[in-house]
């Protein structure tokens, strides 16, 4: 079992991520407010806070692995977990609004709010609330981090950002040329012609 993974991108869908490390493939869950966080290209770099629950089948077991972009969202899913009626993959679906604003409605008692999520009817609502209310603080405190797409980075641009730190440039390094470059080119829709115009510019600047 381990508590954090660290590798290549294969795969992200929207409830799961497949990510290679060691030479192996592992299949991540995820919450959707946490898939959205995540790049699309395959060979992204991506690190994960994992909470794993082992899975029991007659005399054999296998672990089911959950991931997080932070070990706070972490913790938040783990509240979720002291729910008695609310499982891991309970836990996972309706985790999908930004954790603040979930943490809110719980501290605020919104039932009509937390039943509106995916799996969470009135009773597990009421669960909810009865168990956590008043112990959601702290994530009341923490602003949510946003979607990479948030920052002007559209899906087309995963692709060359992929590139960009396959060639060696760290990602805050990438993610700054492919902003300045669709800033001046909001034209620009594909990834191949993002990166010549990124070469361009580059090519331009003084030595």
């Amino acid at each position: 079992m381990f508590a954090r993974i660290s590798g290549s991108l294969v795969e992200r869908r929207p409830d799961a991520a497949v990510i290679e490390a060691a030479g192996l493939g592992f299949e991540i869950l995820l919450p959707p407010c946490i898939a959205e966080k995540l790049p699309t290209a395959p060979g992204a770099r991506v690190t994960l806070e994992i909470y794993a629950v082992m899975n029991l089948d007659g005399k054999s077991g296998r672990f089911t692995y959950y991931g997080f972009t932070n070990a706070v969202e972490r913790d938040f899913f783990e509240s979720l977990l002291t729910v008695a009626s609310i499982g891991p993959r309970s836990a996972a679906r309706a985790f999908s609004a930004p954790m603040s604003t979930i943490a809110a409605a719980i501290d605020r008692g919104d039932h009509v709010f937390l039943k509106s999520l995916p799996g969470i009817g009135q009773q597990k609502a009421r669960d909810i609330v009865a168990k956590l209310q008043g112990k959601v603080t702290k994530f009341l405190l923490i602003q949510d981090a946003p979607a990479p797409r948030s920052t002007a980075i559209p899906d087309f641009a995963d692709e060359a950002l992929a590139v960009l730190l396959q060639l060696g440039y760290k990602r805050a390094e990438g993610e700054a040329m492919i902003r300045e470059t669709i800033e001046a080119n909001p034209a620009l829709d594909e990834a191949e012609p993002l990166l010549a115009e990124i070469y361009r510019r580059r090519a331009k600047r003084p030595a």
